[in-house]
């Protein structure tokens, strides 16, 4: 089979990776220009299939994340009752007379104390 010659253009920053791949390989750059023209070609031409396995690795790790969302809430959820139990249960064991509202304060106060903690760096 008689090779045919064509003329390439190539842009500059595309010229300097197939040159730097040429180097890394120790091959000429015509070599790797014609390497890479022959399997371009051929990935062209024979796409790969789609993989199954990827569309429900996809579906999978959304689901997971939709799950561990519901369980964050949960758990924040979690934290506030504890709090909302803390402060209740100190106020009547102190024999406090204190009124809703400031036990409220006091519960938001240490909610937001408690997320601002969990959100700390750990060494």
């Amino acid at each position: 089979m008689r090779p045919v010659q064509h003329t390439v253009r190539l842009p500059v920053p595309l010229d300097k990776a197939l040159r730097a791949l040429a180097e890394r390989h120790g091959m000429s750059v015509y070599a790797v220009l014609q390497r890479s023209v022959k399997v371009g070609v051929a990935a062209l031409a024979n796409p790969p299939a789609p993989d199954t396995a990827s569309h429900e690795l996809v579906a999978e790790l959304a689901s997971v994340s939709t799950r561990i969302v519901d369980v964050e809430r949960m758990l924040d959820r979690a934290l506030f009752t504890a709090c909302a139990a803390y402060c209740y249960a100190r106020s009547a064991a102190m024999g406090a007379r204190k009124s809703d509202e400031i036990i409220t304060a006091e519960i938001n106060a240490a909610y937001d104390r408690q997320r601002r903690l969990s959100q700390e760096k750990r060494p």
